[in-house]
């Protein structure tokens, strides 16, 4: 045996033990159910306004505010202070700068908690923040929500007016699913023009930039789509005060019966905080009583994303179980499957099916309903991506009725089909939710106003696809093999949407280009190939940074687990699997593994909002190395004979 086989053989002796141990201890994780759901995590924001919502359901009482949950707001504004970074700021993910937003709402929050102006935390919390634009560049949500207590001038926050739901054009819709979700539960509330109280003496003057206008800002050019719509917010803003309450009052009606629907099946509206918040701010706007049915649940379905465990405080942002089941499935089926722990992920998954239409279903009002949400429940918005993953699990793992799983899987793949986009790639939760005029409403700038179709869903949606038979010849496969070509990046690498970043876009566009049968020859193949060997860390490993969505291309960062496996993946599937660059890959994630066969991964690698909000999945880090691991096993058996 030569010295290259040698150790090319130590080193798959090497990761067929990492993937024993790593196997074991993520099937120890598994509930009893059958599925996996690790924590998720985020920036301090929704800590932050937590402490404003409180405000707003414990209102002060003779301009003294002293709210029963007075412990869980010490506790908040205990966790907000321990992500403060030394020059006073806070940041929106781990390691990077401090930002205007984030740093407003930790501002106010532990003000509200009763941390004092002069304490220095405070002190130089306030002074980075005049550093970066005083309040007056926070994003249009702050405002917003600031001046739902006065805190903020109302007349310089975009309007967000009921009768958006009365639109032609099935205006709504064109949005973003959780677009959707925020902008019909906050229009109730401004609609109410609320005003709540503060505290006594509370003012937050201390914060705002002198000098500069709290108007939003114009482009310099006369004529643009931002411009348009700053002109038409003024009109929106008279039309509040002078325009025909007949339909308002029907405006109201249709968003309170529309957001009331959504609130039912589902784990609070949309699932996840944002809109979850204003559901029940909205339900109290329009009347309904503290101890009414509907607004307990709502309220309830928010608090159950608190995690208050004695040591730790933080919310979480949502539930990911049927995200991680999927992948945790997938990667274990690939590795060291166990039928027992996988049938039960089967059967779990299968029980989680969507069967009633959705939102998805005024584009697509002929499909059958089915696919898959990311939550326990979320019946209006199950997403492409999910469903995917879903029948990628499903296809290696067999539940107890294999006749249902069938039938289950019959439906799911039409329902993917039928949410392909006419350019020919997969969005998240609608099909051709494009109109990219949109992205210049005044309060789009959370940067995810429209859906659109990404590398990394279209890639996970053919891989899916051909797991179930789909070849080439298919005109659905054709068409994403040719979106996927079409929006590559000038330096070979694709775009990540839903994780960081384009480490993440290139493994899952090279997934479902082999997948698709894309000859490992073809030059846009060899050219993310080489695009993912250059960026390599000199440890052997891969990282990058949130920043590469601030910057418009790869942004470096220290290697972590879960990006150091989309590269190994993304190589694997590019026909590499015996470079330096994978062996070094294949090393990193030997070499980092802990005894327990679990990995540590302290950096966020999840994409919320691109350059708003970014996500930490804790399980990331160890089904993607597993999967990684497996997957190069797998072609080294395969490349042996």
């Amino acid at each position: 045996m030569s010295a290259r086989a040698q150790i090319e053989s130590s080193l798959e002796s090497a990761a067929r033990q990492a993937i024993r141990r790593a196997a074991a201890y993520l099937a120890s994780l598994q509930a009893a159910n059958g599925h996996w759901c690790a924590e998720l995590t985020a920036d301090s924001t929704l800590e932050s306004d937590f402490i404003l919502f409180q405000l707003w359901l414990y209102p002060p009482q003779n301009g003294v505010w002293n709210p029963p949950v007075r412990p869980l707001i010490e506790k908040a504004a205990r966790s907000i202070l321990e992500r403060q970074l030394p020059d006073g700021g806070f940041n929106i993910y781990v390691q990077g700068p401090s930002e205007v937003s984030a740093s407003v709402k930790a501002y106010v929050g532990l003000k509200l908690a009763g941390l004092d102006a002069s304490d220095p935390r405070m002190q130089r919390l306030c002074r980075r923040i005049r550093e970066l634009g005083g309040i007056q560049a926070a994003n249009s949500y702050v405002k917003i929500n600031l001046s739902l207590f006065d805190l903020y001038p109302r007349q310089y926050c975009p309007s967000i007016p009921p009768e958006v739901i009365l639109l032609p054009f099935d205006f709504l819709y064109q949005m973003s699913s959780w677009t959707r979700a925020i902008v019909v539960s906050l229009s109730l509330v401004h609609a109410a023009n609320p005003r709540r109280p503060f505290p006594a003496g509370f003012t937050l003057e201390e914060l705002w930039l002198p000098g500069v206008s709290p108007e939003p800002k114009r482009d310099d050019a006369l004529f643009t789509w931002r411009n348009a719509f700053l002109a038409l917010d003024g009109f929106l803003k008279w039309w509040e005060r002078r325009g025909l309450q007949s339909v308002r009052r029907k405006a109201i009606e249709r968003a309170t019966e529309w957001m009331v629907e959504r609130l039912d099946h589902s784990d609070g509206l949309g699932a996840i905080y944002p809109p979850m918040m204003y559901s029940v701010m909205a339900l109290d706007a329009r009347g309904y009583s503290e101890d009414d049915p509907l607004r307990v649940e709502a309220l309830r379905q928010f608090n159950s994303l608190m995690v208050d465990d004695g040591n730790r405080f933080f919310f979480q942002p949502c539930f990911s179980p049927i995200w991680d089941t999927a992948i945790a499935t997938f990667a274990l089926a690939e590795s060291e499957p166990d039928a027992s722990v996988l049938r039960r992920a089967a059967d779990w998954m299968l029980a989680k099916e969507i069967r009633r239409k959705g939102d998805w279903s005024l584009k697509r009002p002929n499909t059958e309903p089915s696919g898959w949400a990311f939550e326990y429940a979320n019946e209006f918005y199950p997403d492409i991506d999910d469903t995917a993953m879903v029948m990628l699990a499903l296809s290696r793992a067999q539940a107890s009725d294999t006749a249902a799983q069938k039938e289950c899987q019959e439906r799911a793949l039409e329902w993917l089909l039928a949410m392909q986009s006419k350019e020919g790639g997969w969005a998240a939760f609608d099909a051709d939710n494009n109109w990219e005029f949109l992205s210049a409403v005044p309060f789009a700038d959370h940067n995810a106003m429209l859906d659109p179709a990404c590398p990394d869903i279209t890639g996970r949606t053919l891989e899916a696809l051909a797991a179930h038979g789909l070849t080439r010849e298919h005109n659905a496969v054709r068409r994403g093999v040719e979106w996927l070509i079409r929006n590559q990046q000038p330096d070979g690498s694709w775009y990540g949407r839903w994780g960081v970043a384009y480490i993440y876009g290139t493994c899952f566009a090279l997934r479902g280009l082999a997948a698709a049968a894309e000859s490992d020859r073809e030059a846009h193949i060899l050219r993310a190939g080489e695009w993912l060997r250059s960026i390599q860390n000199a440890d052997g490993g891969w990282g990058e940074s949130c920043a590469s969505y601030d910057q418009g291309c790869f942004t470096p960062a220290a290697s972590t687990p879960s990006q150091t496996a989309w590269a190994i993946l993304g190589l694997l599937a590019g026909g590499d699997s015996n470079s330096i660059s994978v062996r070094h890959g294949i090393e990193y994630l030997l070499e980092t593994q802990g005894a327990e066969g679990c990995w540590e991964e302290e950096l966020a690698t999840g994409t919320g909002f691109p350059g708003v909000f970014y996500l930490n999945y804790h399980l990331y880090k160890d089904y993607f190395p597993l999967l990684a691991l497996a997957s190069f096993v797998k072609h080294g058996a395969i490349s042996n004979g």
